[in-house]
């Protein structure tokens, strides 16, 4: 079992960089335009050769209400009628996709998110999930990981029976803070009696798994009325909790223009919630899996850590690093072997390029030799907080104290500082240093130093 993390205030305040999610390596900061069409459907044959299993990323843009501080690609319209002109784009992009892909590849993951995927009517699921199953491999038998996020001001018992019907046997609920005050000025209204009742039905409808996200740093919240939020999340119980650290970006987000920046709290009340969150989730059972990613110890993030076969990729942590990542709607990234590839994150586009019969694929980046070994090394440590050297020497047939050595100063100053432990052999991310595992990761990043770092979030 992984040590528990250790709090260390003053190692927080030095490496609190700002730097990426590595979601991906590189990020999708590197993506450009040199990357098209043609390139995606040379990573799809490949895939077909090779016959490896797909994650399937399905994004549904549309928000009958905005949430202030939402920094996703969304359509806000109480429109309903908006739908359907976009599913029958998507559908074509379906099946554009899958004529390129072999029946025998299956879909082990699916995911839905938006957006709010329940935006869409019952006869509007059920159409896109059997357009789906019609182009794509997937399972029947509930072995696959099957997920969609939920706000639970837009579903009900009928719509879980519904989902749980058409294969989902995982959710992603939004929850964000319970206080009134914080909801008010975030524009998210929000009971627990409402997040309850979705959330008994997807136990009663025997859902796998049932994930929460939070955000900490929110208008108007304090550590007490953030605590009292983690309180009421506890006693939900909860698989996997998701506890992030909000980015106040106006000047890049709009929606968050709305929002008092007066009323935010301050850097040391975030670091307050922070470590009172982590002391309230860790006496109540849950492990700390990385990157804000809490879990119980019998879910499969955790016992994949545990056996060192944890992986990371656009949706985050992961037990299927292994499958092709297929991204599918507006804005939807893909990682089909070296390819990332990601649409057009303009509605109309998206539809008019798909109306021409044309996939909407706008930019990306094919990985070379060196983009592959250094996401190899940053995630083993942002999943398994350690680095054996051998393996990496051995996959890449380099010497990794000399491929890194002009790091080395910077590695040894974190071992220094009680952040890693680095020897000949490995490094190791201590206790006091799994909070920060991004600013380890960031030593290995070749493009941090020419990116703009205020495009990014902070560690903690």
């Amino acid at each position: 079992m992984l040590d528990a993390i250790r709090w260390d205030t003053d190692l927080i305040r030095r490496y609190d960089l700002a730097g990426p999610r590595y979601t991906s390596y590189p990020t999708a900061v590197q993506f450009d335009g040199q990357v098209g069409t043609f390139d995606l459907f040379h990573a799809l044959r490949d895939s077909r050769k090779a016959l490896r299993p797909l994650s399937l990323y399905v994004h549904v843009p549309f928000c009958a209400n905005i949430c202030y501080y939402c920094a996703c690609n969304k359509v806000i319209t109480k429109d309903r009628g908006r739908a359907q002109p976009y599913l029958q784009r998507l559908e074509q992009e379906i099946q554009l996709i899958a004529c390129h892909l072999d029946p025998a590849q299956k879909v082990e993951q699916l995911h839905f998110g938006g957006g709010t995927p329940t935006f869409l009517s019952h006869d509007e699921l059920r159409q896109l999930m059997a357009q789906l199953r019609k182009s794509f491999n997937l399972l029947d038998d509930n072995s696959g990981d099957y997920g969609i996020e939920i706000d639970p001001r837009e579903a009900d018992w009928s719509t879980m029976g519904l989902l749980r019907e058409l294969g989902f046997n995982r959710v992603s609920i939004g929850l964000q803070d319970l206080d009134p005050a914080v909801q008010r000025a975030v524009n998210r209204l929000q009971s627990l009696e409402d997040t309850r009742a979705v959330i008994d039905a997807a136990r009663t409808l025997q859902f796998r798994s049932i994930n929460i996200d939070l955000i900490y740093g929110l208008p108007r919240q304090t550590p007490e009325n953030f605590a009292r939020t983690v309180d009421e999340v506890i006693n939900l119980q909860p698989d996997r909790l998701s506890v992030f650290n909000y980015a106040h970006l106006p000047e890049r987000f709009m929606p968050q223009r709305r929002i008092n920046s007066d009323e935010l709290p301050t850097p040391a009340q975030k670091l307050e919630m922070l470590q009172g969150t982590i002391e309230q989730l860790t006496q109540a059972g849950y492990r700390y899996i990385g990157m804000d990613h809490f879990a119980l110890p019998d879910d499969e993030l955790a016992i994949a850590q545990e056996e060192s076969t944890l992986q990371r990729n656009f949706q985050g942590y992961t037990t299927h690093g292994h499958c092709d990542l297929i991204g599918l709607g507006v804005s939807a990234i893909s990682q089909i072997g070296d390819l990332y590839c990601q649409n057009s994150s303009d509605l109309n586009q998206y539809q008019n390029t798909l109306a021409s019969a044309q996939l909407a694929t706008s930019r990306g980046l094919l990985c070379n030799a060196d983009d592959r070994l250094r996401r190899a090394v940053i995630q083993q440590l942002i999943c398994n907080f350690s680095l054996e050297f051998a393996e990496i020497e051995q996959a890449f047939n380099i010497d990794f104290q000399g491929y890194f050595g002009e790091l080395w100063p910077q590695l040894q100053e974190m071992g220094e500082d009680g952040l890693i432990e680095l020897d000949n052999e490995r490094i190791t991310v201590l206790p006091a240093g799994r909070l920060l595992v991004r600013s380890v990761c960031m030593v290995f990043d070749a493009y941090l130093e020419k990116q703009n770092r205020q495009r990014f979030s902070r560690v903690i």
